[in-house]
């Protein structure tokens, strides 16, 4: 693999740390501004709906930009969210803080998997996305639990400013290993919205919102669930977070290596996989060992869906992959805000912190449904192409009439 993936990983690090850090720090957080910890919870759905609006605008405005010169303006505006955060007098403008540098999210993640593709063979691009992706899991091991341990020891205000600093380095990983990236080819915005009309791409986005928002339904209220019905310390939730990045490490290079081999069975595995860890964690929350063992779990068949998604959204537009490609990054996190929603929703009606598992257990369900669908269309579509390229069935001859007489 190409050394300028290091470079895209280095991004995806510093968004993942960002994204994933509020996880473990709501209490924190709502503690200070004196909000619920379902209030708080705003801060992961606001970030999430920022990268829906964000990854269009973005990707059309900076359609006719060289790439190389596009992901770094957008590492400069997650530098910019991140620090505006950390000096947030007041709950608003610490969400106004996240809903900026989210702006950037899908965007970066969009238009590096198309430059992470182009840097490697055909045969190699799940792979290849899903190395660029590793700075995201990893920064689940790594950078979130850190962020988390950091936030909880010496404030939360300290980890935003470090995340920022991490946005820095980004800029200047890609400056020095990205290599120079042509003008894009100029695509009317027409060209890039008419790759929606394809059912195939409607179809990935569904999934993408519908699988990867199961994971979030248990993410985002773990550090309540954990310490309320598990019994575990604040200060244990930290190395469960690095155990649920573990996860999301190992899933994220399995779903890239075997979408590669055999796509749609990979992609109906790890959905089927996750909604049954969804539906099980209710039940293994009320022990720390079954808990503990669940999380990476959930972590790991979640994370395996995203190569292969993504692969899917970049193949079927081939022609005009930007716009879709930053739109499919911006419906995981479309799927992180109904998540986060609906799993403070059923908090708040009183169903306790588990409940958001059987929330996200039904939306994984869903997309294994919308998955085996789509597969489905597709032996169809090839099957029909097989006989239009075979052509009509040659027509019998007609025997010549014999003179009478004869």
């Amino acid at each position: 693999m190409p050394l300028a993936l290091l470079a895209l990983a280095i991004g995806a690090f510093g968004i993942g740390t960002t994204e994933f850090v509020t996880s473990g720090l709501l209490p924190e957080v709502a503690d200070e501004f004196g909000v619920s910890i379902p209030t708080a919870g705003y801060l992961t759905t606001g970030y999430a709906l920022g990268v829906v609006v964000g990854a269009p605008i973005l990707a059309i405005l900076g359609g006719r930009v060289p790439r190389k010169r596009m992901l770094m303006a957008l590492m400069g505006l997650f530098v910019a969210g991140n620090a505006l955060s950390a000096a947030a007098p007041v709950f608003a403008l610490m969400l106004a803080g996240r809903i900026v540098a989210s702006l950037a999210h899908g965007a970066f993640f969009g238009i590096g998997a198309i430059v992470a593709a182009g840097l490697v063979a055909p045969q190699k691009k799940a792979g290849a996305i899903a190395m660029m992706f590793t700075g995201l899991t990893v920064a689940n091991v790594v950078g979130v639990p850190a962020g988390t341990l950091i936030g909880q020891s010496a404030g939360w205000r300290i980890t935003f400013f470090l995340i920022a600093g991490l946005g820095v380095l980004a800029v200047l990983g890609i400056a020095a290993l990205v290599p120079e990236q042509p003008r894009p080819e100029r695509t009317r915005v027409s060209g890039e919205l008419a790759a929606f009309r394809n059912p195939q791409v409607l179809l990935a986005m569904a999934m993408t919102v519908l699988g990867f928002g199961g994971v979030f339904t248990m993410s985002t209220y773990i550090t309540p669930m954990m310490t309320d019905v598990t019994g575990y310390a604040p200060s244990s939730v930290t190395w469960l977070l690095v155990l649920f990045g573990l996860g999301l490490v190992g899933g994220n290079l399995i779903g890239g290596k075997y979408a590669d081999r055999a796509l749609m069975p990979m992609l109906c595995t790890a959905l089927g996989g996750l909604a049954v860890m969804l539906a099980l964690l209710p039940l293994t929350a009320h022990d720390k060992v079954a808990a503990a063992i669940t999380i990476p779990l959930i972590g790991a068949f979640g994370f395996a869906t995203v190569p292969p998604l993504q692969k899917r959204v970049l193949d079927q537009t081939a022609d005009a992959p930007t716009l879709a490609s930053a739109v499919n990054i911006g419906a995981f996190n479309l799927g992180n805000a109904i998540a986060a929603w609906l799993g403070g929703l059923v908090i708040s009606a009183g169903f306790g912190y588990t409940a958001p598992n059987w929330v996200g257990a039904l939306m994984a369900a869903s997309a294994l449904l919308l998955a085996l669908l789509s597969a489905r269309l597709e032996r169809r579509t090839e099957r029909g192409g097989r006989v239009l390229a075979a052509g009509p069935a040659p027509v019998a001859a007609e025997p010549e009439a014999v003179p009478a007489g004869h």
